[in-house]
């Protein structure tokens, strides 16, 4: 396992021992598409770019899919995700207000905001489960996806490297099951994909742990016109 340190430019990763096989197990199941928070609903943009953006082959959308994960995923979702899991693991709720509020306030289409909001209500819902103290927690937390997902993972004792590499990772997953569906793909030529996606995330979850909060960033102007587009979009498949 790693130990993450915060300070004013980031989060510094220590590696230290292997990731218990427990800590491990859960992290898997946290990040698993099944788990029933609703996020194989959402395609983010794909389905739009489908129409589009001219995403009408596997590596174009090999392509796509990568852009989003380094140019939007890694520089917001995922950096948040590695700053709560601090802030949770240190107890720290003026902290996590801090990034909840931030995750809230970046999303640039209605689409992006309910999907961080369903998806963040239906992971507190499923943690009421497992938590006892889940309810008490987020009483009047309105809790973003990444922000409860990050609670999750402290609780299962990840660090913030583990924890990112496993939501980077169910993040990939159900963008390529998107993709298969909508542009149509292949399941090979989806696995071809989600494999070019795990060689990339651990350099992902790098840099999204190096930046500091003014390096954060949620622009992606295409993304956001899809997203948008997408809300009348004539026969979806997924609700954003």
């Amino acid at each position: 396992m790693a130990t993450a340190t915060i300070t004013a430019t980031g989060i510094t990763v220590t590696p230290t021992d292997d990731v218990s096989a427990q800590s491990l197990l859960q992290l898997i199941w946290l990040a698993s598409p099944a788990l029933p928070v609703g996020g194989f609903s959402y395609s983010e943009g794909v389905e739009a770019a489908v129409e589009w953006a001219g995403i009408d082959s596997e590596p174009c959308a090999a392509e796509w899919i990568s852009d989003q994960l380094h140019l939007s995923f890694a520089r917001g979702d995922l950096a948040v995700c590695a700053q709560a899991i601090a802030a949770w693991s240190a107890g720290d709720m003026p902290r996590i207000r801090e990034l909840n509020d931030w995750v809230m306030a970046t999303r640039e289409s209605a689409e992006f905001l309910l999907q961080t909001e369903q998806m963040g209500r239906s992971f507190v819902e499923w943690l009421k489960l497992h938590h006892a103290d889940t309810a008490e927690v987020f009483a009047d937390l309105g809790a973003s996806y990444p922000v409860a997902f990050a609670f999750a993972a402290s609780r299962a004792g990840a660090t913030a490297h583990d924890g990112c590499l496993a939501f980077a990772f169910g993040w990939a997953e159900n963008m390529v099951a998107a993709a298969v569906k909508a542009v149509p793909l292949g399941q090979s030529a989806g696995q071809r994909i989600l494999g070019r996606l795990a060689q990339e995330i651990p350099d992902a979850v790098t840099r999204a742990m190096a930046l500091g909060d003014n390096e954060r960033q949620a622009f992606a102007p295409l993304l956001a016109v899809l997203s948008a587009r997408h809300e009348t979009q004539y026969s979806r498949l997924f609700r954003s």
